[in-house]
């Protein structure tokens, strides 16, 4: 893909890969920074998991999901991040606008709460009524889009459920995306597939 084409998007002000040299960079320090440059065929993202999934928020608000995206975390990847294609895969949000990359916890919603006690559901498969001791929500590379189990303390297989959807009502919950904890516990959390994927670039 010719340079012209392509946007590096730095966070925290990183050193920029040498496969990388000569593109245009971006840096980073307020999400509006993003939506200036968000006019090239790729973008790459420097950064964290979270900063990903706030490059691909903001794209999602301002409908230019046919941006490709790739992610470069270590030295390795940014040869591919310039050369490879870029595949739809499905882009997971929750009911705020934010998008979930790479994966998502409901936890008990303070120090002194050992569990989350409501319901939850992954489409029409119940996960849990009652209490437990989390859940971890992750995005899938393919249909039907999410994946989820609990938390249960111990070693040894842990069943994933499948689905579209994963829904929690509760008495208080804090949300964790992307390694970053929401600022205060809420009530009822939704992670789902959009009804348009993001162009991944692996």
């Amino acid at each position: 893909m010719a340079a012209q084409d392509v946007v590096v998007l730095n966070f925290g002000e990183r050193r920029v890969p040498r496969p990388l040299a000569g593109l245009p960079v971006v840096d980073v320090s307020e999400p509006n920074h993003i939506d200036a440059a968000a006019g090239p065929r790729r973008l790459i993202v420097l950064g964290t998991h979270a900063d990903l999934a706030v490059v691909l928020a903001r794209l999602l608000r301002a409908d230019r999901l046919d941006v490709e995206v790739a992610h470069v975390r270590r030295q390795w990847q940014a040869r591919r991040a310039r050369t490879a294609a870029a595949r739809r895969v499905p882009l997971i949000r929750d009911e705020t606008g934010a998008v979930l990359v790479r994966a998502a916890y409901w936890l008990p919603p303070d120090e002194e709460s050992r569990t989350v006690a409501g319901e939850a559901v992954v489409d029409d498969t119940l996960l849990f009524d009652g209490e437990a001791r989390g859940v971890r929500i992750e995005p899938m590379a393919e249909m039907p889009g999410l994946r989820v189990r609990l938390l249960t303390g111990r070693l040894g297989p842990r069943r994933w459920v499948t689905g579209r959807a994963a829904q929690l009502g509760t008495t208080g919950v804090r949300v964790v995306r992307d390694g970053v904890t929401a600022t205060r516990p809420a009530r009822r959390s939704t992670f789902y597939r959009h009804t348009q994927g993001w162009l991944a670039v692996r």
